[in-house]
């Protein structure tokens, strides 16, 4: 999962949800003369990286043709909610998994690990666990569903930014200043200080290097 292509979805996240999280947010406030308004609740993003959303089960298990496909799973309607009140921020994540196998013949049961991972300043792990789902499929049928959670928690203290970079990002400019055209984000250390107070909530299945290769090459 710590591959080059997730960290860079997660560092283009963190750059977003800098400058947004309400309709207003990261917009350009002409008529008070600020330079961005950025609204923050401390709530992590709720993601599924990259090559992480699906899982696909072979049998044989060392071979990856298209006749030896067993079950192929997917983690679809991803949802989150978040109580940042108090000096612990909660979010639970929710998520369904629809799995169709490639022969319906008797009952079976099929379990699938995930993982959930908090990220704090687009690189660094927090926590991570890994749960499992587990899949009912009936006899003669093709397809099975089941719903799964994972849940994180981060300090509100560490989602805060600093008050100087609060003042930076929302101070009030007026035409002819000499930093009115400049975005305070380009700032290395205001970037810097944003990045550390940004957190991500990643939930994906917890794929083999296999089954992680499978699903970027194929």
């Amino acid at each position: 999962m710590a591959n080059g292509r997730l960290k860079k979805l997660v560092l283009v996240t963190v750059s977003i949800l800098a400058v947004s999280g309400c309709a207003k947010d990261g917009a350009l406030d002409v008529s008070s003369g600020v330079g961005v308004s950025v609204t923050r609740t401390g709530c992590p993003a709720v993601a599924v990286p990259d090559h992480t959303g699906d899982i696909t089960i072979f049998n044989p298990v060392n071979s990856t043709d298209s006749s030896a496909i067993d079950v192929v799973a997917n983690i679809t309607n991803l949802r989150s909610t978040c109580n940042s009140e108090g000096e612990r921020i909660y979010t639970e994540a929710t998520f369904d998994v629809r799995a169709v196998r490639t022969r319906p013949t008797g009952a079976r049961t099929v379990t699938v690990p995930y993982f959930s991972t908090v990220i704090q300043g687009g690189t660094a792990v927090v926590a991570k666990r890994i749960n499992n789902v587990t899949l009912q499929f009936a006899d003669g049928d093709y397809r099975a569903s089941a719903s799964a959670k994972a849940g994180s928690y981060v300090d509100a203290s560490a989602a805060r930014l600093p008050e100087d970079v609060i003042e930076r990002l929302t101070r009030k400019r007026k035409a002819g200043d000499p930093d009115a055209a400049l975005d305070p984000l380009a700032d290395p250390a205001v970037r810097a200080a944003v990045a550390r107070s940004s957190f991500e909530l990643l939930v994906g299945f917890q794929l083999t290097q296999a089954q992680l290769q499978y699903n970027a090459t194929r």
